[in-house]
Order: C-alpha cells, then structure tokens, then sequence
C-alpha cells in the first residue's frame, strides 16, 4: 500500500477515453519541457542573490527537478525516462533553430544582430556541458527518486524527493560547471561555483516540498495510479524496458 492508499500499479497504456496519455500527464511534461528550455535561454544572464552570483535559469530551472519528481513518483522510472529524452530532444530543436537564425544574413535596416548573437548565442563548449549535464543530473534524480521509493515502501516522500535532488543537482552542477569552465577559471573558483549552483537549487527545491506533495497526491487520486519499480531496467539509454 502506498502512502496515497493507492494499490502499487503501472500507468495504463490508454485511458477511458483512449488517448495513450492523460491530460494530467501531459500537462507535467509540458511545463517540465517549457521549464528546461526557458532555463537555458534566460541562463545567459548573472544575477546577484544576497551576494552569490548565480545564472538566472535559477529561477525557472529546478522547476524541471520538481516536474522530474512527480513524474517518477506517480508514472515510474520508464515514464520520466521518455520525458527527460523528449525533453532533450526538444531542447536540441530549440538550440538548432538558434544557431541556425544566427547565420542567417540579417536585413540591412535591423541594427539588432549584436545584441541576438550575444544573448542567444551559445560556444560549442557551453552546449556540451548544458546537455550532459541535463542528462546526467535528471536520470540520477529520477534513479534515486525510484530507487528509494521501493527501499521505503512508498513513505518518507519528502526524504525521496530532497534525498533524489542533492544526488541530481550535485552531479548536474558538477558536470556543468567542470566542463563549462574548467582551465579558464581557478580550481577554487570552480568548486564554488559548483557548491553555489548545488545548494541554491537544492535549497529551492527543498521549500517547494510542500507543493509537490499536494501535485502528487492530487495525481495519484485523479490517475488511480502509484507505480512502483520493481521489475523496471534502469538503463538510461531504452525506451521500452
């Protein structure tokens, strides 16, 4: 018995009125793919909150850990792993049509082509650090998430989802960071830039506890649905195990 009262099962691979997903569902993927892709967009600009300088994806970024979670805890590991790679997929478009709009010859009469290149603009190296770190942070999330829901047996939701996001920011802020800046600036400038990113958006995520406790109950009460993965292969890379 889970901790919502719900019997343990698998989301149905059709609802009642035959749509494969409930609105509910997509509803937590959009906002989880609008999160991620605004985040990287606004994560150009350094913001200053009481005196630690953070990107302003903060604001808007651990939102997407917090949709991650539900997403675990109410559909599984197999349902967010589909999510987080649509979510990749989706911001591999959004980051293509930009850099594609920046090699497009600007008309002659817009003075605009400084300021797009420099606020959407984004080095090859940035890319690559953003999207693995994006992968590794949200997979071991959602791992952990489902890993310590079976470990206690459905109890203890703010333990998981606190416990899974110090796992998934540290790797997330670790890979970021390390391959975003490593040899441009100090290593000790580097591990407080990673220990800066981590606790902001840990702590974040720790006092919206309340509000993914009420999504998730609300979820499992509108779904009749509490699934748990026992038999679930946590191999990142299928879509279908």
């Amino acid at each position: 018995m889970s901790s919502s009262g719900l019997q343990p099962s698998e989301l149905p691979q059709t609802s009642p009125s035959g749509a494969k997903y409930s609105p509910w569902f997509l509803l937590i993927v959009t906002v989880f793919v609008t999160c991620l892709i605004t985040s990287n967009i606004i994560a150009v600009k350094l913001i200053n909150v009481f005196g630690f300088v953070l990107t302003a994806g903060i604001v808007i970024f651990p939102i997407s850990y917090i949709c991650g979670d539900v997403l675990t805890e109410v559909y599984g590991y197999r349902q967010a792993r589909r999510v987080i790679w649509l979510g990749f997929l989706c911001n591999l478009i959004a980051t293509g049509t930009i850099w594609i709009t920046l090699l497009l010859p600007p008309a002659s009469f817009w003075d605009g082509q400084d300021a797009y290149a420099r606020i959407l603009g984004y080095t090859p190296r940035l890319l690559l650090a953003s999207f693995l770190a994006y992968l590794v942070g949200e997979f071991a999330n959602s791992f952990v998430l489902a890993k310590m829901k079976i470990a206690t047996r459905g109890r203890f939701l703010w333990a998981r989802t606190i416990g899974s996001t110090l796992v998934g920011q540290a790797l997330d802020s670790l890979v970021f960071v390390t391959l975003a800046f490593a040899g441009t600036i100090p290593p000790l400038g580097l591990v407080s830039a990673i220990v800066t990113q981590w606790l902001a958006k840990s702590l974040y995520e720790a006092a919206a506890t309340p509000l993914t406790y009420w999504v998730v109950n609300f979820l499992k009460q509108q779904e009749r649905v509490d699934t748990y993965d026992y038999n679930t292969r946590f191999n990142p890379l299928s879509l279908s195990e």
